[in-house]
């Protein structure tokens, strides 16, 4: 039983929890001594029991998180210890500018929980969809998160498209699933308070949002339930995760933003009205109306030391996701607020009337009162707990309070020894909770709560001192002066080998003479796959100023390294749900970076360690110089373009197009791997390389024999697999950089394999086509693989060229929203269809011109349900019945959708030929409509036919050819 937000009921105690932390095993390659460190000196043993940090992969901080800023940021962490979680279930859902004011405003340990990785969004900026999206999403995230300040972590859902229900969310995911992820962070980062941005009603429309709102709520609950994923709470000797439970103190959902008037709720998903009910998932309680609103944060109040609101801050950080908003337009300064509602609160932290604070609403409100000092940590050592705790934490408040009321702004070595004595007293207070004899949960909980303000005082101390580690890879064997614009790292591959030597520059830098450097060290998670570590000797070249170090080290890369790649995976795009390769890094965004560099520095006699990913430096033309992390590939790498394709239709041979990579001279030969009864011309193909790149495509024609494609039968397609061998090793599989510029790629890995079927369709003799391509869609390979190889219009060839030279043009997925050029040509096109031409329009994400009138509507609709119904509404237009006979199966064994933006009204001189609804949808008609204005045809097509080519969905590649062929004969 808890404290409901609306009747704040009296409850048993919360058990209190603990975490475990779940650490990689570093291997420490070595450690470079200075020739003479001055002044006292630390041992390092008083970190020796403390889990390290996570090295930071950012090698260029924001502006916010250097100098003044990030000293008085680190100071606001040392002077609380309030901690929240967020729970969302896309990136780009997160409530940026209430993490932003909590975690820079306000010091607090911020935490994001997004359930999936966005894979079945949008993508505004690129080709890339599903699994690779949800790369480029992860990455869009980070970089937001930079902004706000927050620890990410993941679950292990996929976004499987659109859904319009919590019911067809949990169905696809499975309850048990979603809240195992939730609860297994809550327990892990034991957050004070709990929010979601959605309340997990129909107000939040999309069902994934609504299963995040309720699970929100479900684990606030469920987390201090032993009872609940007991396997979690097993010692690890057990095979357990050696966690304890813990229960938040309060849990908060955002007030919903969609309409809640005397109609009822609008669910924005389905376009319905509802009464107004919404569930407390605490509780179990239902309540009509909309949900109090028992906070409001002011998060457009501006910052003195970050020189902006939160709210602005915030706004570039969701800016970052530009795969779901092109780039954000920057916020003005002013008024900014954000409201939560209260589901629940323990009652350890109800409040007493009165008790509302201004400054920091969600800890402490008439509800809620949540001790956030360092003393009232002394409530995880339970009922009686020892006076030495009691005093020691009691002392680190009053000396902070202490040390922030006497420096007045003073930094630099004087501020630096006034804090010493305060992180010597939290190093010793540790020391003494860890030898206690307190019980398991208790010393757990504490010991997470100093070990976050031992590394907040390190990064005080590291602001304060000036100090700078850098690591990165360089072709170079001695350190050279930098001269007058200073030093950099030079240009170098992104990528190592297994058994490749390298070299590595630490560079580190104190800008107060009292600080010292100890030494620096290289650690690698477990390196190769039978543990092999990485192996290097003593530096090549050393450098020292009175300020800095330097240290070149050769490394070699064990042979057995496993390559940089994603631990989640699946085995087909229809899978909700991944399955992870390492679940010890479960929740993690990615594995951890293959090799780090660490520096410890000693003060006042104290140790101060700093950690940095290895980087690499590419030159890109306009930014310059671009850090990123340095990762492991294969030294050879295959892959097969395009990955699907169908048989030709006259029965000649397929093309199959093989390029190999490597990353340095090779070479080798390449061979196919057929079906039974198939045949390859060549039977194997030699390559060389005389440096790291890419070979031209090696060509080959592949014949298939007995091959039939029975009406109305889908039979699983065939898989063609390549293999390179070269060196006495073979190589199956290829990887793919993705991102795009600005964003950190990352590797996705893919077999080297095409998959091809026999498909029963005809296409129009003569065709020419144009494709105007939008953000991105394989549409193009599709329309070469039926025979015609499209030409791709150029903005200026759309601006001038005799277009009626094509027969027919087509408009890829969103192009009018990604190219403004399109619409100043749209009187061209129209006189293009005027004249006779065919043009086809693919789904449009906005409004869009047309020969004649038509509309998306406010908020286009969209058909979820992949195996919807849909009815032929004009069965003998000729549309779908040339060259092809459309029936409704050529619908069936879709992936993801029916379609998405299917027009809200059209003129009259439009026919709708299709109706398709998803179950309790009005009937959606504007998904496949034709109209002849003139001599021509014009076409829009909602229809996800983006989605079904390359998943080689036979009914899709018939369709699109009656598209093709509008107006003209089909071929024999």
């Amino acid at each position: 039983m808890f404290l409901s937000g609306k009747h704040l009921r009296a409850a048993a105690g919360a058990a209190l929890a603990s975490l475990i932390l779940a650490g990689v095993l570093y291997l420490r390659l070595h450690a470079q001594q200075p020739t003479q460190p001055a002044g006292p000196a630390a041992t390092g043993d008083e970190l020796a029991a403390i889990p390290a940090a996570e090295p930071s992969a950012i090698a260029l901080p924001l502006a916010e998180d250097r100098g003044a800023a990030a000293l008085e940021q680190s100071l606001r962490r040392l002077s609380t210890t309030a901690s929240l979680m967020m729970i969302v279930a896309h990136p780009d859902d997160e409530d940026g500018a209430l993490l932003t004011y909590l975690s820079r405003g306000l010091g607090a340990r911020c935490t994001l929980l997004t359930l999936t990785r966005g894979e079945g969004g949008q993508n505004a900026m690129s080709a890339e969809t599903y699994d690779a999206l949800g790369l480029i999403r992860t990455n869009e995230l980070l970089k937001a998160g930079e902004y706000y300040g927050a620890k990410q972590l993941w679950g292990t859902e996929i976004d499987f498209g659109f859904s319009k229900t919590q019911e067809e969310a949990f169905a696809r995911w499975g309850h048990e699933r979603v809240l195992y992820d939730a609860v297994l962070a809550v327990r892990r980062e034991r957050p004070q308070v709990i929010v979601s941005t959605f309340v997990g009603g129909i107000t939040d429309g999309h069902g994934h949002h609504q299963v995040s709102g309720e699970i929100a709520q479900e684990a606030f609950k469920a987390a201090a339930d032993p009872s609940v994923f007991p396997e979690q709470l097993k010692p690890l000797s057990e095979g357990g995760l050696g966690l304890t439970v813990w229960q938040p103190e309060a849990v908060y959902g955002m007030v919903p933003f969609a309409p809640v008037t005397e109609q009822g709720m609008f669910d924005y998903a389905t376009g319905k009205w509802a009464p107004a009910k919404f569930k407390n998932y605490v509780t179990g309680e239902t309540t009509n109306g909309v949900p109090s609103t028992d906070v409001t944060i002011q998060v457009g109040t501006r910052d003195p030391v970050l020189g902006r609101s939160y709210a602005q801050i915030a706004r570039e950080g969701w800016g970052q996701q530009k795969s779901q908003n092109g780039g954000a337009v920057p916020s003005f300064s002013g008024p900014a607020s954000t409201s939560y509602h209260l589901w629940a609160v323990a009652p350890q932290a109800a409040a007493a009337a009165g008790g509302a604070s201004p400054n920091n609403p969600l800890f402490h409100n008439s509800k809620v009162n949540i001790d956030t000092t360092a003393a009232g940590l002394i409530r995880l050592a339970g009922s009686n707990p020892p006076a030495w705790l009691s005093e020691g934490l009691q002392q680190l408040d009053t000396g902070l309070m202490q040390f922030e009321s006497q420096r007045r702004g003073q930094t630099g070595p004087s501020a630096a020894l006034a804090l010493t004595p305060l992180y010597r007293q939290t190093l010793a207070l540790r020391a003494q909770a860890a030898a206690s004899n307190l019980d398991l949960q208790a010393k757990a909980s504490l010991l997470l709560e100093l070990d976050a303000k031992i590394g907040e005082f390190q990064s005080a101390l590291k602001s304060l001192l000036g100090l700078d580690l850098i690591a990165f890879t360089t072709h170079a064997s001695k350190i050279e002066d930098g001269g007058f614009r200073g030093a950099g790292a030079d240009e170098t591959p992104r990528s190592v080998s297994p058994g490749e030597d390298f070299n590595v520059r630490i560079h580190t830098a104190h800008a107060a003479l009292e600080a010292r450097l100890l030494k620096t060290w290289l650690e690698s998670p477990a390196g190769g796959a039978n543990g092999s570590p990485w192996q290097h000797g003593e530096p090549l070249n050393t450098s020292e100023t009175p300020t800095t170090s330097d240290a070149i080290f050769k490394v070699q890369v064990p042979n057995d390294a496993q390559p940089t790649e994603p631990y989640f995976t699946r085995p087909n795009i229809e899978q909700p749900y991944y399955d992870l390769t390492h679940p010890e890094f479960r929740e993690r965004s990615f594995a951890p970076w293959p090799l780090a560099a660490w520096a410890e520095f000693t003060f006042d006699g104290l140790p101060i360690r700093i950690g940095q990913v290895v980087q690499t430096m590419q030159r890109v033309l306009g930014p310059g110089g671009v850090y990123e992390p340095l990762v492991v590939t294969p030294a050879i790498g295959v892959r097969m373009d395009p990955e699907a394709r169908i048989l030709p239709l006259d029965g000649s041979p397929l093309p199959v197009r093989v390029t190999v990579h490597a990353q340095a001279a090779a070479e080798g030969t390449v061979d196919l791997k057929l079906p039974a009864g198939w045949t390859a011309q060549p039977t194997s193909a030699p390559f060389h390389l005389a440096a790291a790149g890419d070979t031209e495509p090696i060509l080959f024609s592949v014949t298939a024999f007995s091959i039939h494609a029975a009406p109305g039968i889908i039979s699983a397609p065939f898989a063609i697999q390549a293999t390179a061998h070269s060196a006495g090793q073979n190589y199956q599989t290829g990887w793919q950089s993705v991102g795009y510029p600005g964003l950190r790629p990352y590797n996705l890995y893919r077999p080297a394999q095409l998959l091809t079927r026999k498909v029963d369709v005809k296409l129009a003799p003569g065709l020419r086509v144009g494709y105007i391509m939008g953000t991105g869609d394989e549409v193009p390979d599709a329309i070469e693989a039926l025979g015609v190889t499209p030409h791709m219009l150029t903005p200026a060839e759309l601006a001038s060229t005799d277009l009626s030279e094509y027969k027919t043009l087509v408009i890829g997925i969103r192009a009018y929203s990604a190219r403004p050029e399109l619409t100043r040509a749209q009187p061209r096109l129209n006189q293009f269809v005027q004249q006779g031409g065919t043009l086809i329009v693919l789904y449009q994400s906005g409004n869009f011109p047309a020969p004649l009138p038509l509309s998306l509507g406010r908020s286009p609709e969209r058909v979820v349900d992949e195996s919807a119904p849909v009815k032929l509404l004009e069965p003998t237009n000729p549309l779908l019945t040339s060259p092809n006979a459309i029936t409704t199966a050529d619908f069936d064994a879709w992936v993801e959708e029916r379609g998405h933006s299917f027009l809200e009204s059209w003129d009259p001189a439009y026919t709708a030929l299709t109706e398709t609804a998803d179950p309790g949808q009005d009937p959606q008609r504007g998904g496949l409509v034709v109209s002849h204005p003139g001599k021509g045809t014009y076409i829009y097509v909602a229809y996800a036919l983006h989605r079904q080519l390359p998943e080689l969905v036979p009914g899709a590649y018939r369709i699109l050819a009656n598209l093709l062929s509008a107006g003209k004969q089909p071929t024999q």
